[in-house]
Protein backbone atom coordinates (compact mmCIF):
# COMPACT_ATOMS: atom_id res chain seq x y z
CA UNK A 1 0.00 0.00 0.00
CA UNK A 2 2.34 2.75 1.21
CA UNK A 3 1.71 5.96 -0.79
CA UNK A 4 -0.28 5.61 -4.00
CA UNK A 5 -3.14 6.91 -6.09
CA UNK A 6 -5.09 4.55 -8.34
CA UNK A 7 -7.32 6.01 -11.01
CA UNK A 8 -10.21 3.95 -12.38
CA UNK A 9 -12.86 4.19 -15.07
CA UNK A 10 -16.12 2.43 -15.76
CA UNK A 11 -15.84 1.28 -19.36
CA UNK A 12 -18.07 3.08 -21.88
CA UNK A 13 -19.51 5.34 -19.19
CA UNK A 14 -18.83 8.98 -18.21
CA UNK A 15 -17.59 7.92 -14.78
CA UNK A 16 -14.12 8.23 -13.31
CA UNK A 17 -12.68 7.78 -9.85
CA UNK A 18 -9.60 7.60 -7.66
CA UNK A 19 -8.47 5.60 -4.67
CA UNK A 20 -5.73 7.06 -2.45
CA UNK A 21 -3.62 5.48 0.27
CA UNK A 22 -1.02 7.33 2.35
CA UNK A 23 1.09 5.64 4.99
CA UNK A 24 4.76 6.67 4.99
CA UNK A 25 3.93 10.26 4.05
CA UNK A 26 1.35 10.48 6.84
CA UNK A 27 3.86 9.11 9.34
CA UNK A 28 6.47 11.65 8.23
CA UNK A 29 4.02 14.51 8.72
CA UNK A 30 2.58 13.42 12.06
CA UNK A 31 5.93 12.72 13.69
CA UNK A 32 7.00 16.35 13.25
CA UNK A 33 4.37 17.69 15.66
CA UNK A 34 2.59 16.47 18.78
CA UNK A 35 -1.01 16.25 17.59
CA UNK A 36 -3.94 14.77 19.55
CA UNK A 37 -5.44 11.67 17.95
CA UNK A 38 -8.49 13.49 16.58
CA UNK A 39 -6.34 16.19 14.95
CA UNK A 40 -4.11 13.49 13.45
CA UNK A 41 -7.18 11.88 11.90
CA UNK A 42 -8.43 15.22 10.55
CA UNK A 43 -5.04 15.93 8.96
CA UNK A 44 -5.03 12.43 7.47
CA UNK A 45 -8.43 12.97 5.91
CA UNK A 46 -7.36 16.36 4.55
CA UNK A 47 -4.27 14.75 3.00
CA UNK A 48 -6.31 12.08 1.26
CA UNK A 49 -8.81 14.69 0.10
CA UNK A 50 -6.14 16.92 -1.47
CA UNK A 51 -4.57 13.93 -3.23
CA UNK A 52 -7.99 12.99 -4.62
CA UNK A 53 -8.86 16.53 -5.73
CA UNK A 54 -5.43 17.08 -7.27
CA UNK A 55 -6.09 14.13 -9.56
CA UNK A 56 -9.08 15.97 -11.06
CA UNK A 57 -6.93 18.90 -12.21
CA UNK A 58 -5.26 18.90 -15.61
CA UNK A 59 -2.67 21.53 -14.75
CA UNK A 60 0.81 21.74 -13.33
CA UNK A 61 0.59 23.28 -9.92
CA UNK A 62 -0.86 22.47 -6.54
CA UNK A 63 -4.14 22.30 -4.69
CA UNK A 64 -4.60 22.84 -0.99
CA UNK A 65 -7.38 22.60 1.56
CA UNK A 66 -7.25 25.04 4.44
CA UNK A 67 -9.54 25.17 7.45
CA UNK A 68 -9.62 28.46 9.34
CA UNK A 69 -11.47 28.97 12.60
CA UNK A 70 -11.66 31.12 15.69
CA UNK A 71 -10.77 29.94 19.18
CA UNK A 72 -8.36 27.22 20.23
CA UNK A 73 -8.21 25.57 16.80
CA UNK A 74 -6.75 28.20 14.49
CA UNK A 75 -6.09 26.49 11.19
CA UNK A 76 -5.14 23.30 9.39
CA UNK A 77 -3.97 22.80 5.84
CA UNK A 78 -3.02 20.00 3.47
CA UNK A 79 -1.51 20.28 0.02
CA UNK A 80 -0.77 18.12 -3.02
CA UNK A 81 0.99 19.11 -6.24
CA UNK A 82 1.04 17.60 -9.73
CA UNK A 83 4.14 15.57 -8.82
CA UNK A 84 2.21 13.73 -6.11
CA UNK A 85 4.02 15.49 -3.27
CA UNK A 86 1.92 16.07 -0.16
CA UNK A 87 2.36 17.98 3.09
CA UNK A 88 0.13 19.12 5.95
CA UNK A 89 0.19 21.18 9.14
CA UNK A 90 -2.16 22.37 11.88
CA UNK A 91 -1.99 25.15 14.48
CA UNK A 92 -4.05 24.89 17.64
CA UNK A 93 -3.99 25.44 21.38
CA UNK A 94 -4.49 22.74 23.96
CA UNK A 95 -8.18 21.93 24.33
CA UNK A 96 -9.72 19.04 26.32
CA UNK A 97 -12.23 18.50 23.53
CA UNK A 98 -9.43 17.64 21.11
CA UNK A 99 -7.57 15.50 23.62
CA UNK A 100 -10.60 13.36 24.40
CA UNK A 101 -11.95 13.03 20.85
CA UNK A 102 -11.16 10.01 18.68
CA UNK A 103 -12.58 11.16 15.34
CA UNK A 104 -12.39 14.21 13.09
CA UNK A 105 -16.10 14.99 13.24
CA UNK A 106 -15.72 15.89 16.92
CA UNK A 107 -13.00 18.39 16.03
CA UNK A 108 -15.09 19.88 13.21
CA UNK A 109 -18.10 20.23 15.50
CA UNK A 110 -15.97 22.05 18.09
CA UNK A 111 -14.64 24.68 15.67
CA UNK A 112 -15.78 28.28 16.08
CA UNK A 113 -16.80 30.09 12.86
CA UNK A 114 -14.95 27.62 10.61
CA UNK A 115 -14.43 28.07 6.88
CA UNK A 116 -12.86 25.67 4.39
CA UNK A 117 -10.85 27.12 1.50
CA UNK A 118 -9.98 25.21 -1.67
CA UNK A 119 -6.94 26.85 -3.26
CA UNK A 120 -5.80 25.97 -6.77
CA UNK A 121 -2.42 27.42 -7.73
CA UNK A 122 -1.21 26.66 -11.26
CA UNK A 123 2.45 27.21 -12.10
CA UNK A 124 1.29 29.73 -14.68
CA UNK A 125 -1.97 31.60 -14.76
CA UNK A 126 -4.46 32.88 -12.25
CA UNK A 127 -5.03 31.34 -8.85
CA UNK A 128 -8.49 30.18 -7.83
CA UNK A 129 -10.00 30.03 -4.36
CA UNK A 130 -13.28 28.37 -3.48
CA UNK A 131 -14.96 28.93 -0.12
CA UNK A 132 -16.80 25.97 1.37
CA UNK A 133 -19.02 26.20 4.47
CA UNK A 134 -18.07 23.65 7.10
CA UNK A 135 -21.70 22.94 7.90
CA UNK A 136 -21.67 19.18 7.35
CA UNK A 137 -20.68 16.63 10.02
CA UNK A 138 -17.69 15.38 7.99
CA UNK A 139 -15.02 16.81 5.72
CA UNK A 140 -16.14 14.47 2.94
CA UNK A 141 -19.70 15.77 3.27
CA UNK A 142 -18.54 19.38 2.94
CA UNK A 143 -16.51 18.61 -0.18
CA UNK A 144 -19.35 16.69 -1.80
CA UNK A 145 -21.68 19.61 -1.18
CA UNK A 146 -19.15 21.92 -2.84
CA UNK A 147 -18.95 19.74 -5.96
CA UNK A 148 -22.71 19.30 -6.19
CA UNK A 149 -23.57 23.00 -5.75
CA UNK A 150 -20.57 24.97 -6.99
CA UNK A 151 -18.72 22.76 -9.45
CA UNK A 152 -21.99 21.06 -10.47
CA UNK A 153 -20.23 17.74 -10.98
CA UNK A 154 -22.02 14.90 -9.16
CA UNK A 155 -19.34 13.56 -6.83
CA UNK A 156 -19.10 11.09 -3.99
CA UNK A 157 -16.14 11.10 -1.61
CA UNK A 158 -15.28 8.73 1.19
CA UNK A 159 -12.43 9.54 3.62
CA UNK A 160 -10.98 7.52 6.47
CA UNK A 161 -7.90 7.84 8.61
CA UNK A 162 -6.10 6.41 11.61
CA UNK A 163 -2.84 7.51 13.19
CA UNK A 164 -1.05 4.97 10.95
CA UNK A 165 -2.60 5.38 7.51
CA UNK A 166 -5.22 7.32 5.60
CA UNK A 167 -7.35 6.49 2.59
CA UNK A 168 -9.86 8.09 0.29
CA UNK A 169 -12.13 7.27 -2.61
CA UNK A 170 -13.65 9.69 -5.12
CA UNK A 171 -16.08 8.90 -7.90
CA UNK A 172 -17.57 11.41 -10.35
CA UNK A 173 -20.25 11.51 -13.01
CA UNK A 174 -18.74 13.52 -15.84
CA UNK A 175 -20.68 15.62 -18.37
CA UNK A 176 -21.84 13.73 -21.45
CA UNK A 177 -20.21 15.07 -24.57
CA UNK A 178 -22.80 14.25 -27.21
CA UNK A 179 -26.31 13.02 -27.86
CA UNK A 180 -24.85 9.75 -29.07
CA UNK A 181 -23.02 9.26 -25.77
CA UNK A 182 -26.22 10.10 -23.91
CA UNK A 183 -28.07 7.28 -25.66
CA UNK A 184 -25.63 4.62 -24.50
CA UNK A 185 -25.44 5.68 -20.85
CA UNK A 186 -27.02 3.42 -18.28
CA UNK A 187 -29.18 5.86 -16.32
CA UNK A 188 -29.29 3.49 -13.36
CA UNK A 189 -25.50 3.24 -13.12
CA UNK A 190 -24.79 6.38 -11.10
CA UNK A 191 -27.44 5.71 -8.42
CA UNK A 192 -26.21 2.13 -8.24
CA UNK A 193 -22.59 3.21 -7.80
CA UNK A 194 -23.58 5.67 -5.08
CA UNK A 195 -25.28 2.90 -3.12
CA UNK A 196 -22.27 0.61 -3.54
CA UNK A 197 -19.83 3.35 -2.51
CA UNK A 198 -21.81 4.02 0.66
CA UNK A 199 -21.20 0.44 1.80
CA UNK A 200 -17.43 1.04 2.07
CA UNK A 201 -16.31 0.71 5.68
CA UNK A 202 -13.63 2.82 7.35
CA UNK A 203 -11.29 -0.09 8.03
CA UNK A 204 -11.66 -1.31 4.42
CA UNK A 205 -10.63 2.06 3.05
CA UNK A 206 -7.54 2.29 5.25
CA UNK A 207 -6.45 -1.37 5.29
CA UNK A 208 -7.31 -2.87 1.90
CA UNK A 209 -5.44 -2.37 -1.36
CA UNK A 210 -6.99 -0.21 -4.06
CA UNK A 211 -7.61 -3.23 -6.28
CA UNK A 212 -9.40 -5.11 -3.51
CA UNK A 213 -11.54 -2.10 -2.62
CA UNK A 214 -12.62 -1.63 -6.23
CA UNK A 215 -13.34 -5.34 -6.67
CA UNK A 216 -15.48 -5.48 -3.53
CA UNK A 217 -17.47 -2.42 -4.55
CA UNK A 218 -17.78 -2.64 -8.32
CA UNK A 219 -17.02 -6.24 -9.31
CA UNK A 220 -20.13 -6.36 -11.53
CA UNK A 221 -18.96 -3.32 -13.52
CA UNK A 222 -16.31 -3.17 -16.23
CA UNK A 223 -13.64 -1.30 -14.25
CA UNK A 224 -10.46 -0.17 -16.03
CA UNK A 225 -7.28 0.61 -14.07
CA UNK A 226 -4.51 2.76 -15.55
CA UNK A 227 -1.03 2.58 -14.08
CA UNK A 228 -0.84 3.45 -10.39
CA UNK A 229 0.70 6.80 -9.36
CA UNK A 230 3.14 7.14 -6.48
CA UNK A 231 2.67 9.79 -3.81
CA UNK A 232 5.25 11.06 -1.33
CA UNK A 233 5.90 13.66 1.32
CA UNK A 234 7.42 16.77 -0.21
CA UNK A 235 8.07 20.28 1.05
CA UNK A 236 8.34 23.39 -1.10
CA UNK A 237 10.55 25.34 1.28
CA UNK A 238 13.95 26.53 0.01
CA UNK A 239 16.73 28.96 0.86
CA UNK A 240 15.69 31.09 -2.12
CA UNK A 241 12.20 31.53 -0.63
CA UNK A 242 13.78 32.57 2.68
CA UNK A 243 15.95 35.08 0.82
CA UNK A 244 12.87 36.53 -0.86
CA UNK A 245 11.14 36.78 2.54
CA UNK A 246 14.08 38.74 3.98
CA UNK A 247 14.13 41.06 0.99
CA UNK A 248 10.41 41.70 1.37
CA UNK A 249 10.66 42.76 5.02
CA UNK A 250 13.44 45.23 4.14
CA UNK A 251 16.92 46.06 5.33
CA UNK A 252 15.80 47.94 8.45
CA UNK A 253 13.81 44.95 9.73
CA UNK A 254 16.75 42.65 8.96
CA UNK A 255 19.13 44.89 10.92
CA UNK A 256 16.72 44.94 13.85
CA UNK A 257 16.47 41.14 13.78
CA UNK A 258 20.26 40.79 13.73
CA UNK A 259 20.49 42.73 16.99
CA UNK A 260 18.97 39.83 18.91
CA UNK A 261 19.46 36.91 16.50
CA UNK A 262 22.74 36.44 14.65
CA UNK A 263 22.71 34.41 12.53
CA UNK A 264 19.08 34.84 11.51
CA UNK A 265 17.32 31.47 11.77
CA UNK A 266 14.28 30.61 9.68
CA UNK A 267 12.55 27.27 10.32
CA UNK A 268 10.10 25.51 8.00
CA UNK A 269 7.12 24.37 10.05
CA UNK A 270 6.28 21.62 7.57
CA UNK A 271 9.59 19.76 7.45
CA UNK A 272 11.60 21.34 10.32
CA UNK A 273 14.42 22.37 7.97
CA UNK A 274 16.38 25.30 9.37
CA UNK A 275 17.90 28.01 7.20
CA UNK A 276 20.55 30.33 8.67
CA UNK A 277 21.83 33.70 7.44
CA UNK A 278 24.85 35.35 8.99
CA UNK A 279 24.88 39.13 9.29
CA UNK A 280 27.17 39.32 6.31
CA UNK A 281 24.85 37.13 4.19
CA UNK A 282 21.67 38.93 5.25
CA UNK A 283 23.00 42.45 4.72
CA UNK A 284 24.63 41.38 1.48
CA UNK A 285 21.14 40.83 0.07
CA UNK A 286 20.77 44.61 0.13
CA UNK A 287 24.27 45.40 -1.08
CA UNK A 288 25.39 46.40 2.42
CA UNK A 289 28.40 45.21 4.36
CA UNK A 290 29.36 44.89 8.00
CA UNK A 291 30.94 48.05 9.33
Amino acid sequence: MSNLRQRFYIENCPIRGEVVHLEEALHTILQKRDYPQAVQILLGEMLSATALLASTLKIKGRISLQIQAQGTFKWAMAECNHLGEVRALADFEQDPRFEQATDSSTVLAALSQPVLFINIEPEFGERYQGIVPLDQPTLAGCLMQYYDLSAQIPTRIVLASTEERTGGLLIQLLPRNSEEEQQFVDEDLWPRLIMLTQTLKTEELTDLSANEILYRLYNEEDVRLPEVEQLQFGCTCSKDKCINALIQIGVDAVKETLEFQNPIEMDCQFCNTRYEFTAEEALGLFGEHLS
